[in-house]
């Protein structure tokens, strides 16, 4: 099957356009296959399904040995990247693009690379990694970050865990030196 490759303006991150087989019944499309990855296929060892509320913000995470493949199938996000490879090079070089489920698109995360999201519109966002959970992989860096400057565009205060809310400054990780480094 012939499919639409995007490009971001990160290293490594990018997206897929599948195309939906419509008929009188419905629509199915493939969201996911190995052979779009080439050579830097992943090995999907988990799916997992994020829902979320108009308003809700995730992130920003990032995984020293994990790839994430984003999709959402209800609503739409604005997604935000942050490439945080040392020697990487779009080091600090950030990209801004949305997933609805109407325009079907996969978002390929590669390790390093922070991601977040901003919910649109009450979602759910499925999406594969190549590593089983176990918390010891995610690192995180504040969302709102004045050194990263991220452009957002929240409608209002955005509704932030925890978690995400208390992640350390980007000049912190900086200081302990605790960025992934880059693999070609």
């Amino acid at each position: 099957m012939k499919i639409e490759t995007l490009k971001t303006t990160i290293c490594g991150a990018f997206c897929f356009s599948p195309k939906p087989h419509c008929d009188t019944r419905g629509s199915l499309t493939e969201i996911f296959r190995t052979d779009w990855l080439g050579s830097s296929a992943m090995n999907p060892q988990q799916a997992n399904l994020s829902v979320s509320k108009k308003g809700v913000l995730r992130g920003l995470h990032y995984h020293l040995q994990q790839t994430d493949c984003w999709f959402c199938v209800r609503g739409g996000v604005r997604v935000m990247l942050v490439d945080l490879r040392q020697g990487s090079p779009t080091w600090r070089e950030s990209y801004t693009t949305e997933l609805y489920e109407d325009d079907p698109r996969l978002l390929v995360i590669p390790p390093g690379v922070a991601h977040g999201y901003y919910a649109l519109s009450n979602m759910a966002l499925i999406y594969f990694v190549d590593a089983l959970y176990d918390g010891t992989d995610e690192q995180g860096v504040l969302w709102c970050d004045k050194d990263l400057s991220l452009p957002w565009k929240t409608s209002g205060r955005p509704i932030v865990s925890e978690r995400d809310r208390t992640n350390p400054e980007f000049y912190r990780l900086f200081e302990k030196k605790s960025f992934p480094k880059y693999k070609k």
